[in-house]
């Protein structure tokens, strides 16, 4: 597992010969709530990062995320309509990779990927 930081908002992950690397996780909780020019970003959406390693090999068995939306300081759970911008702006990031994010019915996204290197061995 790569943990990536310093981004203020969630940057691509993928899958790695097997290992998750989060690029940039975000901020669960900041106090940038007002300060404008960057609402493209949507740095008011956050994810809480719930990764399942296989315990032997460190591989990336599940990676399941809980969209966040911050307000008045306060970490609350995104509605279904961020969760579904969060799901489709970080898909577009993460095809390169060979990954994409799925929005559950319970407004939980789940990352899908295809480990490039290990298809190719």
């Amino acid at each position: 597992l790569v943990h990536g930081h310093s981004s203020h908002h969630p940057r691509p992950l993928e899958v790695y010969r097997g290992k998750l690397i989060l690029y940039g996780c975000g901020d669960l909780l900041n106090d940038y709530e007002g300060i404008g020019g960057y609402e493209r970003y949507r740095p008011d959406l956050g994810l809480m990062y719930f990764p399942e390693l296989d315990v032997g090999t460190g591989d990336l068995v599940r990676l399941t995320m809980t969209p966040t939306c911050l307000r008045r300081l306060r970490v609350n759970r995104a509605d279904r309509g961020e969760a579904r911008w969060l799901s489709a702006a970080l898909s577009r990031e993460c095809e390169p990779f060979g990954a994409a994010l799925r929005l559950a019915p319970d407004g939980s996204l789940a990352l899908e990927w295809t480990d490039v290197v290990k298809a190719i061995a």
